[in-house]
């Protein structure tokens, strides 16, 4: 296991995506883990057979601990032959991690920029279920464009372009005649404490939690015990803001590919408040208050799994367009397990919607080191009075719940008032006012 960093010095084996005996290249992916806050694929660093898998499924790893051993066995039949590779020498060294016989490398010459040791064009960055799927499709990896990080290539890439092939008077690929793929397996059943008896139906079941549950309930529990967590509440009227977006919508989601939600208005008016309230932006340090003169705006995804916490990076410099995709893009890579660690960490202020959930109102629990968090809800049509009159309006509750023992009440109240101003009013959000 490879040192991930951000403290994580444990995971969980989610599943190997390779067999015992499996030919493997370099850099491909053998096995995912499941650490604390992304599942994360792990690559061999050379090229050959993998001979054993010594951590199954579920069961935990620390850093430095063996997940398998995959043998270099092409080469190795070679140097036993006595046969020099066509593209290089064979050198042989002892092997001083297992007995047995003396290890052959073979020294190639580094390949060209883009090309592969036999001059092949480089083979393209894809998941292991991206390149799986484009093995059964017969879909060149190279024809396809990859949006997940440093530009790898992901199902939802190779579906993409699977539309593109099959839609009307779009460019058809020929590919030969091939067998239907076999049905993939359904995912076998959570393991049961003991059998149900026969003809009885089953009262109880026992299934080991996920890391990322174990994750989520040890960082809730310490959240409880070192912070001072209150919670403050407001409500906002969502006309003005739901008008933008009824005129908008279908402009902006023709040109931009993408809806407009209520998520980006929120964004930027807590982008906002924070800078009229620095402390809600900060985070503690022992006796110390650093305060973040940058803005990486944590936006709570939920799945079946429980919640992970992507990060804006510098979401005061994006465009509402930007946040929109972004957030489009985090939603869809939290469902297939594509986030990388880089993309949910180090955030200072974290917003999480219950309300797609049905929620009217809750409070959020801070997720440490932050010292605030913003919740927001289910948009419901109630009367209220303006301006004398009682009128039926899309109201939203707010709650900020902050750390009491750096952020003052008066601070909290103040920023949620802001908030609920720059929503109420988004002319003066737009215009930055």
């Amino acid at each position: 296991m490879p040192e991930f960093g951000e403290s994580i010095s444990e995971a969980t084996v989610a599943r190997w995506l390779k067999r015992p005996g499996d030919l493997v290249a370099a850099g491909d992916a053998v096995v995912e883990l499941e650490t604390e806050k992304a599942n994360v694929e792990v690559p061999t660093p050379h090229a050959g057979r993998l001979a054993r898998i010594d951590k199954d499924a579920g069961e935990d790893v620390r850093v430095g601990e063996v997940l398998g051993i995959v043998e270099e066995s092409q080469v190795l039949e070679a140097a036993r032959s006595g046969r020099a590779s066509p593209t290089g020498s064979i050198r042989t060294e002892d092997d001083k991690t297992t007995p047995g016989p003396r290890l052959a490398v073979v020294e190639k010459p580094a390949p060209t920029d883009g090309a592969g040791a036999s001059g092949q064009p480089k083979r393209p960055l894809a998941s292991p279920l991206a390149q799986r799927i484009a093995e059964e499709e017969h879909i060149d990896l190279h024809d396809v464009t990859g949006t997940g990080p440093a530009g790898r290539i992901t199902k939802s890439d190779v579906e993409e372009r699977m539309k593109r092939r099959e839609a009307p008077g779009s460019e058809q690929i020929p590919y030969p005649e091939a067998p239907a793929p076999a049905p993939r397996k359904r995912p076998e059943a959570p393991p049961k404490s003991l059998p149900p008896p026969s003809g009885a139906a089953l009262r109880e079941e026992r299934a080991p939690m996920s890391r990322r549950r174990r994750t989520i309930a040890r960082r809730m529990l310490e959240a409880a015990q070192t912070t001072a967590m209150l919670t403050s509440f407001n409500e906002v009227n969502m006309s003005a803001v739901m008008a933008i977006r009824n005129r908008y919508r279908e402009a902006f989601e023709l040109r931009h590919q993408v809806s407009l939600g209520f998520t980006s208005f929120f964004v930027k008016a807590a982008i906002a408040a924070l800078k009229g309230f620095p402390v809600l932006n900060a985070e503690t340090d022992g006796q110390e208050i650093i305060y973040k003169r940058h803005y990486d705006i944590g936006v709570a995804i939920g799945d079946a799994e429980g919640l992970v916490v992507p990060v804006l990076k510098d979401a005061d410099r994006m465009s509402f367009v930007e946040i929109e995709k972004a957030i489009k893009s985090f939603s869809r890579r939290a469902a297939n397990k594509e986030l990388s660690l880089e993309e949910i960490r180090g955030g200072t202020f974290t917003i999480t919607n219950g309300g797609v959930f049905g929620s009217l109102l809750s409070t959020p629990i801070l997720n440490p080191p932050e010292t605030g968090i913003l919740g927001l809800h289910k948009v419901e049509d109630r009367p209220v009075a303006i301006n004398g009159e009682v009128r039926i309006c899309p109201m939203m509750y707010l709650a900020l719940t902050y750390d009491h023992r750096v952020v003052d009440g008066r601070e909290a109240i103040q920023f949620l008032v802001r908030v609920k101003e720059l929503i109420e009013t988004p002319e003066a959000l737009l215009l930055d006012l």
